[in-house]
């Protein structure tokens, strides 16, 4: 089964995200006919003088006629070797809720610089939000390189330079590739152009890049979603807790615990639509069954009992505020969503607001608006258990619901207990 790599393009207005991704698309045979026919016919329509491949991604009417991205766009493709969900987040300051999203899930992040502009101030906010969000491998694709002659030197100024911004953030894998995506030089296929560059062209670093050690394979963690109860006499004796593994390992005849209630267990077996499996790992979704008769319901967790998450009802956590009615201060109240638990949350103190661009903490900060980003403490109405997001991005993540509305207001990644 081809493994599949998620990843988030980010960049500044007019950096080629849409039309990289569209080159991606249609260099790799991965759209129809039909697809490239009416790009070709809009294109025309517009007076472009080349097919426009950001029109594949471009995909509401509001982003074509502006000429710029908005919203999160999803786009599938497969390769012999991998299968790939792209996101195209929008690089405008007012969408920082929108990278946040795509980046939330993603195992790589892309960010395109203008070879012409070198980086911007976008380049280091969308490095930062990477590095925050723990996207565990970052491409930094120097685009445009046709408008600049193919010059090294503009690209290994570019590439010092980030290096630089970037020893202050906490990115463990940083690649630099030049590339012109209008053109195709080292997108797809290596390019003749740049014969100084040795490294690969993009999609053979998206092929090849080892993602597998990026799961956190150490701490069991399971969320029980569902409990499946017995539905006929052929499953009378059935009884299984559905969810998704979030952490580590689980194997067939291993101890768990559960969590509030404290009860131990073993695992009888493991299934999938597919059928019974001797062990289950992140991110697979299956039923589990236990040897013993526990009481066990949506929002519980089974864990080993001698590692076990952080019990609590008092956190800290870095919030992107994503809610353009309202702010959050100190002394809101909002229900919290933590993996399948659901609570309601007093956020009890603002500690600081962060500037996105220049990582300057605001400690006088009052409240955080649309698309900022702070640290906060909160108190739960029940214990959540948690990881920090650093070592756990499914166990370490939440999001704020606004009762009223009902709108998801805020997302965050819990850095620990209260202390």
């Amino acid at each position: 089964m081809a493994e599949l790599l998620r990843f988030a393009t980010a960049g500044s207005v007019d950096d080629g995200k849409s039309t990289l991704i569209g080159r991606l698309l249609y260099d790799s045979k991965a759209i129809f006919e039909d697809q490239l026919e009416a790009v070709e016919r809009t294109s025309r329509d517009r007076g472009d003088e080349y097919t426009n491949l950001a029109l594949l991604t471009d995909g509401l009417r509001a982003e074509r006629e502006q000429g710029i991205t908005i919203d999160v766009a999803y786009r599938y493709f497969a390769t012999p070797r991998r299968k790939f969900i792209i996101a195209d987040t929008p690089g405008h300051i007012q969408y920082t809720r929108n990278m946040v999203t795509g980046c939330s899930t993603a195992d790589l992040t892309l960010v395109l610089i203008d070879a012409r502009n070198g980086i911007v101030e976008q380049s280091r906010r969308h490095a930062f939000l990477a590095s925050l969000l723990r996207v565990p491998h970052l491409v930094v694709c120097v685009n445009k390189m046709d408008l600049v002659d193919y010059d090294q030197g503009v690209f290994e100024q570019i590439k010092d330079e980030f290096k630089a911004f970037a020893t202050k953030l906490d990115i463990t894998d940083l690649t630099f590739i030049p590339i012109s995506a209008l053109q195709g030089d080292n997108v797809v296929h290596r390019s003749a152009n740049m014969p100084w560059y040795e490294g690969t062209s993009l999609l053979h670093h998206l092929e090849d890049v080892f993602i597998a050690s990026d799961r956190n394979l150490i701490d069991a963690r399971f969320p029980v979603q569902y409990v499946l109860r017995p539905m006929s006499d052929q499953f009378h004796d059935y009884r299984g807790y559905a969810g998704t593994v979030a952490g580590g390992v689980l194997k067939v005849g291993d101890e768990v615990l559960v969590l509030p209630s404290g009860f131990t267990s073993r695992i009888r077996s493991i299934d999938t639509y597919d059928g019974p499996l001797e062990e289950a790992f992140a991110p697979m979704s299956v039923s589990v069954t236990l040897t013993d008769d526990i009481d066990i319901s949506r929002g519980d967790m089974l864990c080993r009992p001698h590692n076990q998450p952080t019990v609590g009802q008092d956190i800290d956590a870095m919030i992107c505020w994503m809610a353009d009615q309202s702010q959050l201060t100190p002394g809101a109240k909002y229900a919290i969503k933590h993996t399948t638990r659901s609570a309601r949350a007093l956020v009890k103190d603002l500690h600081y607001r962060l500037d996105v661009n220049t990582l300057h903490r605001d400690h006088d900060a009052r409240a955080l608006a649309l698309n900022e980003i702070g640290r906060v403490s909160l108190r739960t109405t029940v214990p959540l258990f948690f990881d920090d997001y650093r070592r756990n991005r499914t166990t370490g993540s939440f999001i704020l619901i606004d009762e009223a509305t009902n709108n998801t207001v805020g997302a965050g990644m819990i850095l620990g207990p209260t202390q």
